[in-house]
Order: structure tokens, then C-alpha cells, then sequence
């Protein structure tokens, strides 16, 4: 294994705020009840430092619990990543390990008396990291393909994983990091926001609320991807140099070697089967995850799916799947309708001219939801206020700081939700390249019509790359 110096000093150290010194100790030295001491901070290393992975570091390190003590990615440093606030545009920005060890000394030289502060590492390769630091939590926020083997060995090693959706690249690895969990028992949380949101709790609690009547449908729609699509419809074979400071190798990770190419990285690399999962795996975890919790959802029992073109090697232009779940209790059979690339079911007669069709549809048996309101208005005004069910989130980041300090578990922690959410769209996935109806075991993992589609609920790794 190749190996790099890490850059900085040491990651046990003392901050000094004013008066006051906070003390990093070591993850195992714990309060009362396993909770962290209140004079201790736990402390957080972060894997892939891309646009995702550093707007996760700067909002970790905007709570005083937490210490970040350590970075690392494959790229030492370079621009075209996609701006972290995307309210301000797409545009570019400089991103890879040094950027992130320098921006997380900045924020804690600042709180020093001597404005200094050398306290993070950085380091190129995630298992050099694991082997050297002893650090509480780990945050993931690699390309898809590279999460169970990152995530895994975190797991072993049983620390708190914030992970980027979706947890893993395929079904299999997206099962096999939900048992490591509960043998683990550690704090998890993956990276869709929008399950803390407070319009995620009205949804549910419309729903609870018969606002609409039994749920016998859901329309998920999503527009063309937000990122350029590939130019390419098979592995690039040009010879293009590796850019200095690139470690190409690990940057492919458990995926067949194949030469570097710039439509792979950075940020593209969701357009190709090999490395994302496309609109279904990025949004499918952020949009279907009220659905899940609004409607008791588990495993489906049948998924199809069609699309435009498709091809081995990268993500559809446009993709229609369809989920079918059995009753739960007294809630009706459902079916979930994904539509991508600009597909759309037809526009609902209850909507008003004028506004977007988009986003998530519930469609019950005496009326519908938009999002987090009735449609048209006039019966959103009609209906007022459903009863509060749920206590709102202190945040998406801040569920998670809680729990690695022995609070209640996060929104969207792996076993309870977010890992069969995860499996789900990696099934659609499945379906998605299988081209036929698909019949599902999900507590046996096992497509039961088709045994040929059962290849596809794994990936076969490089030599020295296995889970």
C-alpha cells in the first residue's frame, strides 16, 4: 500500500478559548450512562473532501463538541467542484485534502489566543488514516462506489459513520453495512437533509391526520440531473495524464482499472454505473425518505423499471421505476412511481395553473398532497393545521453530534431508516438495467422471477478491494 506522510502535529492537543481549555481525549474515555464527559469533545475525521465532503466538515465544525482531527482524500488540491451553497450558483471551487487540513486550522486558530493552530492531518489514503487516528466518528462523503469499503472497516472498528447517500453503491453493500451497524452499535447518519426538515413532519402528519384519506399511490419527480451528462456511452480509452497530486489508483478503489479520464472526476463520476448511481441513487435518498417514514415502509415486493437508452456504461438521460409495497397494517397496498430526466406522470387535475409539477405526490382516496400541502390551496386553507405528532428536529448535523454523545439515535440512522431506503433505490437500480418487472424477497435478498437479475445486486471488486 502506498503510503504518505501525514502533514501536522499531533491530534491530542489543548484549545485554548479565553480562559477555558478543552481537552481531546481519546473515544473510549466516556461520562456517565456512555455518555462523552461534558468537558470533552468528540472528535471526527473526514473522508473525501470534495464540494459534499467539505460543506459536511465546515458544518461540523460549527459545534463546540466536535473536533475535527483529522482529513483526507485522494486529491491534494485542485478546482472545478461543484460550490458547496448551491443557492449561489454552480459554479466551481478548490477542493482535496490541504484545502480542507487548512480550512479546519483556520477555524480553530481563530478561537486560540495566538491565532495558531497545526492540529489536523491530512492523509491520502482512508486506511492509513484508520490504522493512526483513534477518532470517535468518521464522516464519508467519497464517491458512491467507494463507501462500503470505507464504511466497513469504520464499522470494525466501531466508530460513529456519517455516510453521503446513498450508503452503498449496490443492494448487497447497502445490507451488509446495516448488519455491520447493529453488531457494531455506534451512532450513524446519512446524508439526506431533508429528513430533519420541519415540512417533512407536516407530510406525516397530514398524512396521519386523513387529511387525504388512505395512500394508495406516490409520484416522486425529479428533472433533468444538475450535473452535465456524460459525453460518452463506453469507458473512455484516451490516454490523458493523471493531474499531479491525483492518486488515480485509489481513487478507483474496488472498480477495474481503467485509464484516468476528466468526465469521471471531479463530480461527473454519477454518470457512470461503475462509480454512482445515478438521479434514482442521489435524489432517490433525499426525496423518498418522508414516503418511507409517512407511509411504514419496508421491503417492496415487485420493482420495473424503463428508461431512454440505456447502455453498460453509464446512467440513463430519462428513468420511470415503479415500486410495489404490500399492506401494513390498516394501510392500503402503495405504489411509489419514480420519474427522472424530465419524465412526468400527467399533471394533476387538482393543480393550479401556473405552478411547477414536481417534487412528491401523495395520492390518497380523497385527495392529495404536494410536498408538505393539500392541492389545489384553497383545501390546504380549508383543512388548517394538523395535529403536531412529531417533535421537530434540532437539525440533520446536530441529530448526529447528539447521538456519538449518547443521545437519541438520528432521523435517518441506518438500521431504523435510512438502510432499507438506500437498498430500495439501489434495487431500482437493478431493475433499472434488468429492463423487466421484477418479483422481490427482500428479507432473503433474492430476486425470485428472474435469477439472472440477481448478479446485479452486487459488483464484482478488484483484487484487494473485497468487503
Amino acid at each position: 500500500m502506498k503510503k504518505l506522510s501525514p502533514t501536522s502535529c499531533s491530534r491530542r492537543a489543548f484549545i485554548a478559548g479565553g480562559a477555558a481549555a478543552f481537552t481531546i481525549l481519546p473515544r473510549h474515555v466516556l461520562g456517565v450512562a456512555g455518555t462523552v464527559g461534558p468537558n470533552s469533545k468528540t472528535t471526527l475525521a473526514c473522508i473525501g473532501m470534495g464540494g459534499q465532503g467539505t460543506q459536511n466538515l465546515e458544518a461540523f465544525l460549527q459545534f463546540d463538541e466536535i473536533q475535527v482531527v483529522a482529513v483526507c482524500d485522494i486529491n491534494r488540491e485542485s478546482d472545478g467542484y461543484l460550490a458547496t451553497n448551491w443557492s449561489l450558483g454552480k459554479e466551481s471551487r478548490v477542493c482535496g485534502r490541504e484545502p480542507a487540513r487548512r480550512f479546519a486550522d483556520k477555524h480553530y486558530a481563530a478561537q486560540t489566543a495566538s491565532g495558531q493552530y497545526k492540529g489536523c492531518r491530512a492523509y491520502v489514503d482512508y486506511r492509513e488514516l484508520l490504522e493512526k487516528e483513534d477518532a470517535d466518528a468518521v464522516m464519508i462523503a467519497t464517491p458512491d462506489h467507494s463507501h462500503a469499503v470505507i464504511a466497513l472497516e469504520v464499522l470494525r472498528r466501531r466508530k460513529h459513520l456519517y455516510c453521503e447517500k446513498p450508503l452503498a453503491w449496490s443492494v448487497e453493500e447497502t445490507r451488509r453495512i446495516t448488519e455491520a451497524v447493529r453488531e457494531a452499535g455506534v451512532a450513524t447518519q446519512l446524508g439526506n437533509h431533508g429528513q430533519a426538515s420541519t415540512e417533512a413532519r407536516v407530510t406525516r402528519e397530514l398524512i396521519a391526520a386523513g387529511a387525504i384519506g388512505p395512500v394508495r399511490e406516490v409520484q416522486v419527480i425529479f428533472g433533468t440531473r444538475f450535473w452535465r451528462h456524460s459525453l460518452y456511452e463506453a469507458i473512455p480509452t484516451e490516454t490523458i495524464p493523471v493531474p499531479e497530486g491525483f492518486d488515480w489508483n485509489l481513487w478507483l478503489g474496488p472498480v477495474p482499472e481503467r485509464p484516468y479520464h476528466p468526465d469521471y472526476h471531479p463530480w461527473h463520476w454519477r454518470n457512470w454505473w461503475d462509480f454512482g448511481t445515478g438521479l434514482l441513487g442521489d435524489l432517490g435518498c433525499h426525496m423518498m425518505s418522508t414516503v418511507f417514514k409517512a407511509l411504514n415502509l419496508g421491503h417492496p415486493v415487485s420493482v420495473e423499471a424503463s428508461s431512454t437508452k440505456l447502455n453498460p456504461a453509464t446512467y440513463p438521460l430519462g428513468v420511470m421505476a415503479r415500486f410495489e409495497f404490500p399492506a401494513r397494517g390498516d394501510m392500503p397496498p402503495v405504489t411509489i412511481s419514480w420519474y427522472d430526466g424530465g419524465l412526468k406522470p400527467p399533471r394533476p387535475a387538482e393543480l393550479e395553473p401556473g405552478r411547477s409539477h414536481s417534487g412528491v405526490i401523495y395520492i390518497g382516496d380523497n385527495g392529495k398532497i404536494m410536498g408538505h400541502r393539500l392541492i389545489p390551496e384553497k383545501k390546504m386553507r380549508e383543512f388548517g393545521k394538523a395535529p403536531q405528532l412529531f417533535p421537530r428536529s434540532p437539525g440533520h448535523y446536530k441529530e448526529f453530534v447528539d447521538a456519538c454523545r449518547g443521545g437519541p439515535a438520528p432521523g435517518s440512522n441506518f438500521v431504523d431508516h435510512s438502510g432499507i431506503l438506500s437498498e430500495v433505490c439501489m434495487l431500482g437500480n437493478v431493475a433499472v438495467r434488468a429492463q423487466k418487472k421484477l418479483l422481490w424477497d427482500g428479507p432473503n435478498m433474492r430476486v425470485t422471477n428472474e435469477p439472472s437479475a440477481n448478479a446485479l445486486l452486487k459488483r464484482q471488486y478488484r483484487e484487494g478491494w473485497g468487503i
